[in-house]
């Protein structure tokens, strides 16, 4: 029951992330969605794990995290330097 009740909270998260990603005015804008809609697939796999008591997956949760914080520390280091 508190399964299905997460992940129909993370179905509205990642549709709320969604629409900022595409009505995003400027790139930070749309990375701070697109982080946030990588937080809530992880968050996801996570709660799908918990559900089905497979471990499989959390390996992969650690990796997608690190690539999604390098992916975002590097674009924000983009978009500061374009601001020069």
């Amino acid at each position: 029951m508190i399964i299905t009740v997460s992940f129909f909270v993370l179905m509205a998260a990642a549709l709320l992330f969604g629409l900022r990603m595409l009505a995003g005015p400027t790139l930070a804008d749309r990375v701070n969605a697109l982080n946030g809609l990588l937080s809530v697939g992880t968050c996801a796999i996570a709660a799908q794990a918990v559900a089905t008591r497979n471990g499989a997956f959390l390996p992969v949760l650690v990796v997608i995290a690190l690539v999604g914080f390098v992916g975002t520390a590097m674009v924000a280091r983009f978009i500061e330097r374009r601001g020069r």
